[in-house]
């Protein structure tokens, strides 16, 4: 009776610690706050589209499935088209959920299964990992059962580029004349390498790179649920390194927040974080470019190089800016088509003045082709310091325009002669 106590007693403290450890979970690191008890979730997957009126920069695409759902006119086989991180497979789940949620009892359920790729009904394959011919024939069989409480069963192939060409054909015949219930939606980053008899057996939809001022303001939107504090200049600078990625820019905004100690973002933490140079060096050394200063043009050019920044990246930046002050200069400061924040568009205004947009032109192919030549070159700072030398004298050059012309062709002998008579 002794031995059942005691054992009771230390089962009573164990269960009791146990539930203590639960509630609190401690830090393996002395001095830092134990982590939340739920994991985190991205911000790409946090705010993942879940509606077709939800859908960011592929409005069009939207609209036409939405439309095709509402007259019952909804192709057999989808091909999604475009660069990573556009919304490719969040269109496709977003078209799965609008065609098999509705009208059921378990709606909501049923839609938020489909979001998270768990639905019974709707079967997400990757290429890249399900790429072979037994694949394609389990897929084929799987096809041939009936939707278990949908009314479609939907495959979403995931990279069907990387499909093996005797999986392809396998699948044409069942892509031809599927069953009534089946419905494939193929998601592709390279179409070129997806067989012209698959492709003509789909309805395609070519994905566009999203544009940094939409990508800006999405992430605005997303930084204000989440109650953090960023400089809009930042902002922006995260939309263009993005590249039309609403996922890579979601994901370095992540970065950000994570590396951020006082829950701001702003472009020096933007600079530490991606080890990119001082965006002020790049700007005096156009400035100085534009003053016609090569002294001045030399130590920037020295200051940013180092920063750590290479050569070659040292002319992109350059070229870069020369293009946002010719876009200032043609199409004004105000323009949509001038990137930047309010306050970096009025000094981009004050820069462009000093040059006209056919000089500016012509550094942009200066930098062009210092870069290209500085690759293969031997000593890239020589040819740097000599096309920043070049550029700050540009005044003492042949203008631009007269270089665009090409050589003036010579009179000919005869006409010389008539007119010196």
């Amino acid at each position: 009776m002794r031995d059942e106590a005691h054992v009771a007693t230390r089962t009573k403290k164990k269960s009791e610690s146990q539930a203590a450890d639960d509630e609190a979970p401690t830090s393996l690191i002395p001095g830092l706050e134990a982590p939340p008890a739920r994991p985190y979730t991205v911000l790409a997957r946090r705010y993942r589209s879940r509606d077709f009126g939800e859908v960011v920069g592929q409005e069009p695409i939207a609209r036409t499935l939405r439309n095709a759902i509402e007259t019952g006119r909804t192709a057999h086989a989808y091909l999604f088209c475009g660069t990573r991180g556009v919304g490719k497979t969040s269109m496709a789940r977003i078209l799965a959920r609008a065609l098999n949620s509705p009208g059921l009892v378990q709606a909501a359920e049923v839609g938020d299964a489909i979001m998270r790729g768990e639905d019974i009904d709707v079967v997400e394959i990757d290429g890249a990992s399900n790429r072979g011919i037994d694949d394609a024939r389990d897929l084929i069989a799987g096809a041939g059962i009936a939707p278990a409480r949908g009314p479609w069963k939907i495959y979403i192939i995931d990279e069907v580029h990387m499909l093996t060409v005797q999986a392809f054909n396998a699948l044409l015949k069942t892509m031809e004349e599927p069953p009534p219930h089946v419905k494939f939606i193929l998601c592709t980053t390279e179409p070129h390498k997806v067989p012209a008899t698959i492709q003509s057996r789909c309805q395609r939809f070519d994905f566009r790179n999203i544009a940094a001022p939409r990508i800006a303001a999405h992430l605005r939107d997303v930084l204000a649920r989440e109650s953090i504090q960023a400089e809009d200049a930042a902002v922006l600078q995260v939309a263009r390194l993005a590249n039309g990625s609403m996922r890579d820019a979601l994901s370095l905004l992540d970065r950000l927040v994570a590396a951020s100690t006082d829950g701001r973002i702003t472009q020096a933490l933007l600079a530490e974080v991606l080890g990119l140079p001082d965006t002020a060096v790049v700007s005096a050394l156009a400035a100085a470019v534009g003053a016609g200063d090569p002294r001045a043009a030399l130590e920037r050019a020295a200051a940013l190089l180092e920063g750590g920044t290479s050569v070659e990246q040292a002319l992109e930046l350059l070229a870069d800016r020369f293009r946002t002050l010719m876009l200032a200069a043609v199409c004004g400061a105000g323009s949509e088509l001038v990137e930047l924040s309010e306050e970096q568009r009025a000094e981009a205004a004050q820069d462009a003045g000093r040059f006209d947009a056919a000089t500016l032109a012509h550094l942009i192919a200066v930098c062009d082709g210092v870069l290209r030549a500085a690759k293969q070159s031997g000593s890239p700072r020589t040819l740097f310091d000599a096309a920043v030398v070049r550029m700050a004298l540009a005044a003492r050059f042949a203008p631009a325009s007269d270089v665009a012309a090409g050589p003036v062709p010579a009179e000919p002998p005869a006409k010389k002669a008539m007119r010196l008579a």
